[in-house]
């Protein structure tokens, strides 16, 4: 620990600094308890006898001595709270590799340890971290949200009944605790028969025989995905049927002639 030694030159307090050399260096910009009632007793042990500090100086002192104490202790109680509250939060933290450069670690913090000296620590995969290292928390809602099955782009397809053609598409199957590996179609009104949909990987088939019995119009079904959540993406696929035999009293999407009808 940093010793302080406080001579008196001419009625005046010196401060002179000395680290104890078998001790590792330290930043001397903040003022702690210990140093602080070091230095108060310098001065009260070295008063000029000409012009002593009175008694309601040394009161205001340590008043604020008291002050700063209950600062600290207000500090570490709040950062303990904080941390123990990072639990089974997403979070992301600055890390160095073997060769010293940055790098991102994230994850889900496992659980917070505090050691006999306040310093706080997280695990995140199995890994400690120091609380410092800590630069994002990131709200659970926003991760599932992420990690949800999409359809990316816009799907404009028609169906011809003379030159039928099955209809293919793209999707996003998901990650983390929202991966789907299979989907459906919720079209005109009913769920499409499993027989129609094939899964390769990302790539949706949807023979066209599902389409054969719809009459003329245009068709916004809706894609099921089959993770936890049964995502259902209903704005990114038009089916429009042309050259329909089929006759029936729906000749838009189900959805719009009911809300035409209400």
């Amino acid at each position: 620990m940093a010793q302080l030694i406080a001579p008196v030159v001419n009625g005046v307090l010196q401060q002179i600094e000395r680290e104890d050399p078998n001790e590792p260096k330290r930043g001397t910009s903040e003022l702690g308890k210990e140093a602080f009632l070091q230095l108060l007793m310098c001065q009260m042990e070295n008063q000029d006898p000409l012009n002593p500090s009175t008694d309601t100086e040394f009161v205001a002192q340590l008043a604020t001595f008291s002050q700063l104490e209950q600062l600290q202790n207000l500090y570490a109680v709040s950062e303990k709270s904080q941390a123990f509250n990072l639990v089974g939060k997403n979070v992301i933290l600055s890390s160095e590799d073997s060769n010293g450069r940055e790098v991102t670690i994230s994850g889900k913090v496992d659980f917070i340890s505090v050691s006999a000296k306040n310093q706080i620590k997280l695990s995140v995969d199995g890994k400690t971290y120091d609380l410092e290292q800590l630069r994002t928390v990131i709200d659970d809602k926003y991760v599932l949200q992420k990690g949800l099955p999409e359809i990316s782009e816009q799907i404009q397809y028609t169906y011809d009944a003379k030159k039928p053609e099955d209809l293919k598409f793209e999707v996003n199957l998901g990650s983390g605790d929202t991966i789907a590996d299979e989907v459906t179609l919720y079209l005109n009104n009913q769920i499409l028969d499993s027989k129609y949909v094939k899964m390769d990987g990302n790539k949706v088939t949807i023979n066209s025989e599902a389409f054969a019995n719809l009459p003329n119009g245009v068709y916004k079904p809706a894609v099921i995905f089959n993770d936890s959540l049964y995502t259902t993406v209903s704005n990114k696929v038009v089916v429009t049927v042309v050259n329909s035999t089929v006759t029936g009293e729906e000749t838009d999407t189900g959805q719009e002639e009911n809300e035409t009808k209400n």
